[in-house]
Formats: structure tokens, sequence, C-alpha cells
């Protein structure tokens, strides 16, 4: 049958919110702003579509369904998990929604897709309000539900990870799951050191702050929301960048933003650091480590911390950044820290991210195996990184991730090195450019890496350079956070059986994205449009093989914290899936894959009685173990004990890692510092591994 098109005014005009890509506050230049000024808000306000973002939809809608590499059709099926999509984006633990207000979303599950090509935007926002009505009631009941002091002394139980529950029924059934979500924040709190009044204060303003926040929303935050619900469907790196989201993005691009120097992602109510940039204040601190959850920020040296669990990733970014020179500081949970840990405080000033400071960075290493010393060289790379400014104006001495290298390993000439070892660990990618040139380095001539795109036309990019800079024996080392330019290099030095991969599975990131200004496809008089990130192409190896959701598996594999599954490109449901074309024309240097099982072997002779490793593993089954907890109690005595036997063992096993490296421990950083920088396991054992291929390769 036909499908009946409502006219958009005839729409419900209810109430929505949540945490997506791209947002601007309105009338107020940061957060900070709205936080501390005392704006006039109608809570009540219904947001109305605006005419414009009709016709960008529209536009949008029709670049997606031409030009993405996907070539997806818009249908009723595809309008069903937008629906699903936008509905889980802004409530994704189901603690807003009602099952009677998605009940009456599902009229919209076969519609959205005519809706999107027709550019009509109510049902979208009808959501929207529905969401910002339901989290009005919510602020509501947590005022009422925190005038009076929990009982802390009952075996009550709480179920934080809602994302597979049912959407609850009544009015009464949310309000318990809220009650006994407010307790378990007021526990964590009081097990820190508050009173029941610093408590209550600190709640109120967690949910008040995060409320005001979004009573701020104007039509271009809710576009920008459903917008990007919608291009998430056709893969996780195509977004719609609002016109304030898109000054932010260039911002970026351009390695001046001012900040910590970290990149962010939201995760159940988290804000959790997702990379280090290197040259950045967090890295130059060592206090902040990748999959840190940042649960606090505050401005200055004396100012409050601002709860921000809960909140949205923008508008978390938004209060930490600042000027250059300015300090923030942060209250974190670790990585292996339960919810029930009490959180670390660290100080930062802020500064630039400069280029010359992702340089290369290279150090010498000494390891001894089989009664033979072995001298390697070490060069690690953040990022594939060029001065792309300096290279188009003809600056002799531009930086370069090539440049730089090449620089290193003329140096190590003269070191009469046994081998070299480049370390991507952490390193999200960058230049392609500088990805083909640096394999260039390492092989004679040829194909790098093939690129297909949306016409199934596939170009293949070649190192023309004959010249080897560096042929001794050679070790790459990965982990699940080194993506698209660093997989590229990888697979190749793989795929030529130039080097040895060691370390974790890599990210997968096997496509191409391009920058659409929609300000050129959609000329609208003193409005400004953003821009949209369009997956255009994807990467395949030499061998033909996609980078793509399988990344790059290491020869010699390390243990990891998290599966395929959960995290990288694999854990993404819209994920493009990995692929073959056929291999380009290239000449393999060597074959090591004859000597994997000895290395293998020695390899795991080797950690069975390493101490370090068993370090390694004991983090991993403990992660594995806090990650795996679903339900916490919230008996104060119960809980104070589970803490304590957890600071008892992290304390415990600090010490003894201290004990092994040799350094005497005089308070937290010092602990952290040495646990993270000077014992570096896997940089060592990569090491070992590379000594035993070259003694293989010469028995």
């Amino acid at each position: 049958m036909r499908k009946q098109i409502k006219k958009s005014n005839s729409m419900k005009k209810i109430l929505f919110i949540i945490f997506a890509a791209a947002f601007a506050v309105s009338n107020a230049q940061n957060i900070g702003d709205v936080l501390n000024k005392d704006h006039k808000i109608d809570s009540a306000k219904v947001i109305l579509p605006d005419k414009s973002y009709e016709r960008i939809g529209q536009v949008i809608t029709q670049i997606l369904s031409s030009y993405h590499y996907r070539k997806q059709q818009l249908n009723d099926s595809l309008s069903s998990v937008i629906l699903d999509q936008y509905i889980k984006n802004l409530d994704n633990n189901k603690l807003y929604f009602l099952s009677s207000d998605i009940a009456s979303f599902e009229k919209y599950r076969f519609q959205l897709d005519d809706y999107l090509k027709l550019g009509l935007l109510n049902a979208p926002f009808e959501i929207f309000n529905v969401y910002k009505k339901r989290l009005a009631e919510r602020i509501e009941f947590v005022k009422s539900s925190l005038s009076k002091e929990y009982d802390f002394n009952t075996n009550e139980t709480v179920v934080l990870d809602r994302e597979d529950s049912a959407w609850p029924n009544t009015t009464e059934e949310l309000d318990e799951q809220w009650r006994l979500r407010l307790k378990n924040d007021a526990l964590n709190l009081i097990l820190s050191g508050k009173d029941w009044k610093g408590t209550v204060e600190t709640l109120l303003k967690r949910y008040q702050n995060f409320h005001k926040i979004i009573l701020q929303y104007e039509s271009e935050d809710v576009f920008s929301l459903y917008v990007n619900s919608f291009t998430q469907v056709f893969d996780p790196h195509t977004d719609y960048f609002s016109p304030a989201a898109s000054d932010n993005f260039n911002i970026a691009m351009k390695l001046s933003l001012e900040g910590i120097g970290a990149t962010l992602r939201s995760e159940n109510d988290y804000t959790i650091v997702t990379n280090i940039i290197a040259g950045g204040p967090a890295a130059k601190s060592g206090s902040v480590h990748q999959e840190d959850k940042i649960i606090g920020v505050a401005q200055g040296d004396t100012s409050e911390f601002v709860d921000v669990i809960g909140w949205r990733l923008d508008d978390v970014i938004q209060l930490i950044r600042g000027k250059k020179g300015t300090v923030v500081r942060l209250q974190i949970l670790k990585e292996n820290d339960s919810p029930n840990s009490p959180p670390h405080e660290i100080r930062l000033v802020r500064d630039e991210v400069k280029l010359e400071e992702q340089a290369a960075k290279s150090e010498i290493m000494n390891i001894e195996e089989d009664g033979t010393n072995f001298k390697l060289g070490v060069i690690k790379l953040s990022s594939f990184y060029t001065d792309f400014e300096g290279q188009r104006s003809g600056k002799p001495d531009y930086k370069s991730t090539t440049r730089d290298v090449k620089e290193i390993l003329q140096k190590f000439e003269n070191e009469n090195l046994d081998g070299v070892i480049i370390d991507l660990r952490n390193n999200g990618g960058g230049s392609l450019q500088e990805a083909i040139q640096l394999t260039g380095l390492f092989i004679k001539d040829g194909p790098v890496v093939q690129v297909k795109n949306s016409a199934n036309i596939v170009e293949i990019n070649k190192d023309f350079d004959p010249s080897i800079l560096y042929d001794g024996p050679l070790a790459i080392l990965v982990n699940r956070s080194s993506a698209s330019a660093s997989e590229i290099f990888s697979a190749a030095i793989q795929d030529y059986g130039r080097g040895i991969i060691i370390g974790e599975n890599t990210f997968g990131k096997g496509t191409v994205q391009n920058m659409i200004d929609l300000n050129q496809s959609i000329p609208i008089a003193n409005k400004k449009m953003g821009q949209l990130k369009l997956t255009i192409a994807k990467f395949y190896r030499v061998n033909g093989g996609s980078t793509q959701h399988k990344g790059v598996k290491p020869d010699i594999e390390f243990p990891s914290l998290y599966t395929a599954e959960e995290f990288g490109e694999s854990s993404q449901k819209s994920a493009l899936p990995w692929d073959q074309i056929k291999a380009a024309d290239y000449n393999k240097y060597s074959d090591l894959s004859k000597f994997f099982p000895q290395l293998l072997n020695k390899h795991n002779e080797r950690i069975k009685s390493d101490p370090e490793y068993q370090f390694v593993l004991s983090d991993i089954e403990e992660f594995k173990t806090i990650k795996e907890k679903k339900e916490f109690s919230l008996n104060e005595k119960i809980r104070k004990e589970e803490r304590e036997l957890a600071e008892e063992k992290k304390k415990k096993k600090e010490e003894e890692k201290a004990k092994l490296t040799g350094i005497k421990i005089e308070d937290k950083k010092e602990v952290e510092a040495q646990n993270k920088n000077v014992s570096d396991y896997e940089l060592k054992e990569s090491g070992r591994i590379l000594a035993d291929l070259i003694l293989a390769k010469v028995g």
C-alpha cells in the first residue's frame, strides 16, 4: 500500500535530546557562559525546524544516496534503521523514554526515508521535544528524590548498563530506576568523603547543569543530531558538521587547537580519552592515558569541579578547551578503575599542539637474547604528519614524517645497529602520501596501497623511488589504536615480507573521506550551511585484501584488553565490510612467515617466566572482571569493603612493579609515570622477537 505522508503542520509538537556529533550553544560563547550566567530559559519551549534546514536535509540526502561508497538505497528498510539509530543516540541507556513514547514513534518507522527526500523534519523534532519533556520530568524527580537522605544500610543493587533492558512501562517504573541510579551516584560521593549536604549539592548541579545546556538548544542543534543519526547508518565516518562544529573541526585539522592535546569519545555517560596527542599537555604530564574517564572539569587552580558524568561530548570539550597558558583541572578514573574507585585529580596548563612536537622520535635499545647482545634503533611515530603549507610554498626544510624518519635512519647508520623497530602504537594515521613515501624507504619501487572508489575504479598508489634507505631487519609495533595510514604502512611492510608485525590487531579503518562544503552546494543568503564528511573510497592492500574492518593482524600477537567486537572498526554495526580485489603486481622482498612458528615458540616460552608479562595478563583479567560486572551493591559497608580491597590490591601491584624496575615510589604520580613510561614491556619484548628473527635468519 502506498504510504500516506502527513503534512508537516499536522505533526504533534511535543519534546527531545542527547549526545551526537555537532553542536553549538546558542547565545553563549562557551559552556562556561551557560553555567555561570543566569539565562532566562523557557523549559517548555517547543523547538521547531528552521525552513532552511529542510533544503539542507534534502541536499545531504541526495549526496549520500548518490556519492557515498556504500550505494545504499534509501527505502523503508533503511528508514527503520534510521529510527532505531536516532532513538538509540538519544536514550541509549533507556532512562528517559517510556515504552508508550517508543510506541508512538512507530508511526514513523517506514516514513523517514520519504521525509528525508522531501525535506520534512517534523518527525525528528517531535521526538526531540518528547525527550526534552522527559528530561525536565527527570530533573524534577531528582530534586524530590534527593530531598530525603538515602538509607545505605539496605541490600539493594543497581544495574547501570541498561542498553539491553526493556523500556520502562510506567512513570513509577522509571522513577525506581532513577532512584537506584541516584542512590548509586550519592554513595560514590559519600565514599569519596562528601557529607549528605555536599552530595546533594553535587548531584543537583550535575543534572541541573546538564538540563540548562540542553535548554539552550536551537533548531540547528536538533537538526545536527538527527542528520548524524542518518549518516551513521551509512558508515561510522560519514558526519554532518553544523557551522559551529565545522569551525571546530577546521581548527583541529590545523593542529592549532588550544587545549590538553587529547581526542575524546563518549561512552555510557562517560567522556573517555581515545588518544593522547604527542607534544600536548596531556602527553607531557604523563598523568593522562588512553581509556581514562574524565568525570570532572575545573577552571584554574581554585574553582570548583563541574561534574560532567552524563554530559554530551561536545559540551565537555567546550569546558576543557581554553586559552593557551590557562589551567584546567581534571578528575579522572583510570582504565582499570571501577565506578566505585576514588577519582584522580590532574592539573594541566593548556597549550597549542604544534606540528614539530609531533615529530618522529628515536632511541637506542640494547637487548640480550640467547647470550648475544643486540643494538636496536627505535623510531616512535605518533602520526603521519606533513607541513602542507610549507610544502606548497616551496619551503626547503618543511617537516614531514618521511623526511624526519629518513634523517633518523641516516643517523642510525653510524650506530652499527642490528635492527630497527618502528613504533606505531596509538598512531591514528594522517597523510596517505606520507604512508606511501615512508614505505618507500624500506622497499624498492612498487605499489603500496590500492584505492577503490564508489564507481569501482581502482587506483594503485606506488613508490617510484627504486632505492632502499634501510634494508636491515625491521619490526613494526602496533596496537588497537593504530589506524588508517598506520595500517597502510604496516600492511605493505607485511605483504612485501619486508618486516615482522608485532602487537595487537589494528583498528581496521580502511575507508577514505572527503569534506564537502555545503555552502557551495546550497547557497542561502546570510546563512552558513556547514560541511559533510563523506566516505567515498576504500583502501586495499597490495595483496588485494582490504584493511577495512579486519585491520592488520600481527605476525606475533600480544594480548589485548579488548576484543575486536569491543574496540575498533568491527565494533561499529554500520562499518563497511571487509572484501577483496585483485592483487597488485608486486615482488615480495622475502618470505618471513617460515620463521614465525619458531619466533612464536620462543616468545611463548619467554613470557611464561617474565614477571612483566604476568602483570600485563593480570591487568587484562582485572579489567575484564570490572567490565563484566553489571550489578552493583548500594550497601555502604559492602561498597566500602570492595573499594578498600581494590585499593589494597592496586597498591600491592604498584609496589611489585616498582620493585621490579628498581624505582622508589614517592607518590601516586610517580607510580603512574613509572608504570606507564619506564617499564615498556611491549617494546622490550618486540626487541627480543626481532633479535630472535635475526638469529633465525643467520641460523
